[in-house]
């Protein structure tokens, strides 16, 4: 039972909820009155959570195949501001607004895959051009005005609550984690994720073809930040130039600190959702302090930092166990 607790004590997940636990503790100490643990403020964690949950999805499976993706606060920003026009300024019927921001978004992530394979580029250098003309983009759109969107259906998507009590967007998160973990873990288009990440040249070895995979999780990851955005949108009735462009990091954040490992190959959904945890109560513990938004950027890039340490860290460990003594 010792030799048990020993390896419990020292797995990944324990530490991560070891530190989720120490993260409410010192919020709820330090907020006035307790407020952190209020109803209306675990509701406003959850709310935070769900939008940093599709950043993180798409982010999981583009890094476990090998890569990174950069733009995805800027392509959700993108988007919000897209469905705010086709909706308000062509008048279309929102489902036929949101699918043609979710076909747009789609083809920025199909892009940012031709850019690395067709042209070469480095992943992070693709991605970054994408983002910075998705944010052109959306000011050339709008001129950088926020566009008011007065369509009650499409709004409800975002503020209604399922037995009033359950944010609508925390369902859709939800339900998305659920999907995605079992396509990771359960299918063959998951294996090949894993596979394609560990080694592409193995991998097309065995017969998968890694450059398609690769096309698929960057249309998905472009996907998954649409489908942010669109909430966002739909929560504040309003497709504003600010979007989430803050969050642009968060998704990437969440995945590292739940293990997904930059090297590519390994993780799972279910030690991001400790991830997203960690970083929406952190996040949202600094602004329950009253914490000047620029420190909480700060704070951020800090955790940013320990999440990538961490899985340095825990790489060579790994590594080192792994070589055996000549």
């Amino acid at each position: 039972m010792k030799a048990k607790l020993g390896v419990l004590f020292k797995t990944r997940y324990f530490s991560l909820v070891a530190l989720l636990v120490a993260v409410i503790l010192f919020f709820q100490i330090t907020s006035s009155g307790g407020a952190y643990l209020s109803v209306i403020n675990i509701r406003s964690i959850l709310n935070a959570t769900a939008i940093v949950a599709l950043l993180a999805i798409g982010a999981a499976y583009v890094i476990i195949s090998g890569y990174v993706d950069l733009s995805a606060g800027f392509v959700g920003t993108f988007s919000g501001m897209l469905v705010a026009y086709f909706i308000e300024f062509a008048r279309w019927p929102w489902p036929l607004a949101f699918l043609a921001t979710m076909v747009i978004a789609m083809a920025v992530g199909f892009i940012n895959a031709t850019l690395i394979h067709k042209l070469g580029f480095q992943a992070f250098i693709a991605t970054i051009a994408m983002g910075s003309i998705c944010e052109g983009l959306s000011f050339l759109l709008t001129g950088g005005r926020t566009i008011t969107i007065r369509n009650a259906a499409f709004n409800s998507i975002g503020t209604s609550r399922f037995f009033n009590v359950i944010p609508s967007s925390v369902l859709i998160a939800a339900v998305a984690l659920i999907i995605y973990g079992i396509i990771l873990s359960r299918t063959r288009f998951g294996r090949k994720v894993y596979l394609v990440g560990g080694n592409q040249n193995a991998a097309q070895l065995t017969g998968l073809k890694p450059v398609k995979v690769s096309y698929i999780v960057f249309v998905n990851s472009a996907a998954m930040s649409a489908l942010a955005g669109c909430l966002v949108a739909s929560r504040v009735m309003a497709g504003t130039m600010g979007g989430i462009i803050t969050q642009n990091f968060a998704g990437i954040t969440a995945a590292i600190l739940g293990g997904i490992s930059f090297g590519g190959g390994t993780g799972s959904v279910s030690g991001i959702i400790i991830g997203l945890l960690i970083i929406s109560c952190f996040s949202n513990g600094l602004t329950v302090l009253r914490i000047e938004t620029y420190w909480a950027q700060v704070a951020s890039g800090l955790l940013l930092v320990l999440a990538i340490a961490l899985d340095n860290l825990l790489s060579r460990q790994t590594s080192g166990a792994g070589k055996k003594p000549r």
